[in-house]
């Protein structure tokens, strides 16, 4: 079993960047596909990106892509999310995740075996 502890979130002004981080214990994570995630208020939980279990491969959801990047050092059991050019509409909890279910990526919540607890992301206009 692997526990999973985001940091980073915060208050940032549109354009602005943040690098959450996802520290992982328990287990080595690289034999985990890891993922994240996001909810903001009154909606579902959202995928972000996801990262193959080398960082060979990654994936994301149209609206992030060209200014997210996922990536992830297995020696430090922690993988990151670089968000750049924020947006309001980028707010929201975030959360990292993990599965051994599939090789390479997926979108799917249900997949995602472990979460963490989440870091809150909140975007001034």
């Amino acid at each position: 079993q692997v526990q999973l502890v985001e940091s980073g979130g915060g208050l940032v002004q549109a354009g602005g960047s943040l690098r959450l981080s996802c520290a992982a214990s328990g287990r080595t994570i690289s034999t985990y596909v890891m993922g994240w995630f996001r909810q903001a208020p009154g909606k579902e939980r959202e995928f972000v990106a996801a990262i193959s279990r080398s960082g060979g491969t990654t994936y994301y959801t149209n609206s992030v892509k060209g200014r997210f990047t996922i990536s992830r050092d297995n020696a430090k059991n922690t993988v990151f999310l670089q968000m750049n050019s924020l947006k309001p509409e980028d707010a929201a909890v975030y959360y990292c995740a993990a599965t051994t279910k599939v090789t390479y990526y997926t979108v799917r919540t249900n997949d995602y075996d472990y979460w963490g607890q989440g870091t809150q992301v909140t975007v001034s206009p």
